[in-house]
């Protein structure tokens, strides 16, 4: 009997903690504001560092449910603090549930403007569930940096 109670114990507990992440998701000006800040870092000590820290998961570039991407203007991940099999794998024909090709996407209108809003379908690393995920991004080093919540 021990072992039941242990066990509900358990499972409400990672079910407390998956609804506490869920219900920290960025809002928008928070992934705006990340990803300012990340442009800034990146300008001032250099692209490599950056992407190294970001890799490993440094707290400025990760808050919670928040954290930022970086991705070459050719669809080649460069920096995941929450998807360490993403990095470095070129994702250029990637599409989501529905078709979208969200990488080929983003990259075209990256070429054409310095900041903007995306959205498509992907995983939530929280929820597990395929989710909207809407994307601020902007360029630096032909690369683009992005942050975004899900929508529930």
């Amino acid at each position: 009997m021990q072992i039941g109670k242990m066990t509900a114990v358990v499972v409400a507990f990672l079910a407390g903690t998956a609804l506490a992440l869920a219900a920290a998701e960025p809002t928008k000006d928070e992934a705006v504001a990340m990803v300012k800040k990340t442009v800034a870092i990146i300008k001032a000590e250099g692209a490599q560092k950056v992407y190294a820290e970001i890799n490993k998961g440094d707290n400025r570039f990760v808050d919670g449910a928040s954290y930022v991407v970086v991705v070459s203007l050719n669809g080649t991940n460069l920096a995941d603090p929450v998807n360490h099999k993403l990095i470095g794998r070129n994702m250029w024909e990637a599409q989501d549930v529905d078709g979208k090709f969200f990488v080929q996407d983003m990259s075209a209108i990256a070429h054409k403007e310095s900041s903007f809003w995306y959205n498509f379908k992907f995983v939530n690393p929280v929820t597990k569930k395929i989710q909207v995920k809407d994307m601020y991004c902007e360029v630096v080093d032909a690369a683009r940096v992005c942050s975004g919540p899900y929508r529930h």
